[in-house]
């Protein structure tokens, strides 16, 4: 099979059908071997009965039904598991990807060799204020700290060899930073194409204001893994190295400052305090790094993540 378009839902009951249908026409203009993967994540609307209808009509189309919400990322991890396809396009459901830039995305991943192409919407017919420029702060943010030279993480239309996708684990919200995990993956050649960015058609966009909290939480948790997930006492060890030493120098120095010339207690100064509590942390930070350090080394699988498989599927 050439391509695999996993498609994760949430609400999406109006647009489905047309979406199908586009996607359908432009794979069979380019005589492409392909199928869809419809992930819904639990909708409350009728998109499910359509999902099984449309696999009904189409021996391409496939569903996975989460009973209940899990979010954007479960939903494409459970789709990178069911997909065949040589080469693996995500794009949302709402309508604002393109399906004509499919055939591009899956050249530059077959004959130009990327391990993934990213989508970069630049042009956004997206609200200024409440998408646009959170997006550009985080999308500046995630190049400063990844190193990875992209425009857009968050873009849903992108397209993976299939060994990428079988070979990273999205959950929590990473779903905005695949890159990231899979140059944590050893896969280094990553690409971006300027891709057609819609207007929202159908419904209202499932993304609230929650997202400004998570996405700069989620872009740090994935720097951390990618850099000391391996190695914890690395971080924790010299972090808790230094705030001994700096104990340990207050505190000699007030003992010395004792002996030699001052009257008053040690205790009565509050310098002695701040001494003592750097040299408590100091020793937690290198205690919980070594302790880090036991449960990486001694784990059976270090990159195990458990999801409910409640999931039922058509």
């Amino acid at each position: 099979m050439d391509i695999s378009v996993v498609i994760p839902l949430y609400n999406e009951e109006e647009s489905l059908p047309e979406l199908e249908a586009w996607i359908r026409r432009v794979m069979e203009e380019h005589r492409f071997r392909y199928e869809i993967i419809f992930v819904d994540d639990g909708s409350k609307d009728g998109s499910w009965e359509i999902i099984e209808a449309l696999s009904r009509q189409h021996a391409s189309v496939r569903g996975i039904k989460f009973r209940r919400n899990y979010g954007k990322s479960a939903a494409l991890n459970v789709g990178f598991q069911a997909a065949q396809g040589r080469v693996v396009i995500t794009m949302d459901a709402d309508l604002q990807d393109s399906p004509e830039e499919v055939p591009d995305l899956y050249r530059m991943v077959v004959e130009d060799g990327f391990d993934m192409v990213s989508g970069w919407k630049k042009k956004r017919y997206d609200p200024v204020l409440t998408k646009n420029l959170p997006s550009k702060f985080f999308n500046w943010t995630a190049r400063r700290m990844s190193g990875i030279m992209l425009h857009d993480f968050n873009c849903g239309l992108k397209a993976y060899k299939n060994s990428v996708v079988k070979s990273i684990e999205v959950y929590g919200d990473m779903h905005r930073y695949i890159p990231v995990l899979a140059k944590w993956a050893g896969f280094k050649k990553i690409g971006e194409k300027v891709v057609q960015h819609q207007e929202r058609k159908y419904g209202v966009t499932k993304f609230g204001v929650e997202r400004f909290i998570r996405g700069p939480l989620d872009l740090l948790t994935v720097i951390f893994i990618s850099k000391f997930g391996k190695r914890p006492m690395h971080l924790f060890g010299m972090l808790g190295v230094l705030f001994f030493i700096a104990g340990f120098v207050i505190l000699t120095y007030l003992s010395i400052a004792k002996l030699m010339y001052e009257k008053y207690g040690i205790t009565e100064r509050p310098l002695f305090f701040l001494g003592m509590l750097t040299l408590i942390i100091g020793t937690q930070l290198f205690l919980t790094g070594f302790l880090a350090e036991l449960i990486t080394r001694n784990a059976t699988d270090r990159n195990v993540y458990l999801i409910e498989k409640e999931t039922d599927r058509h």
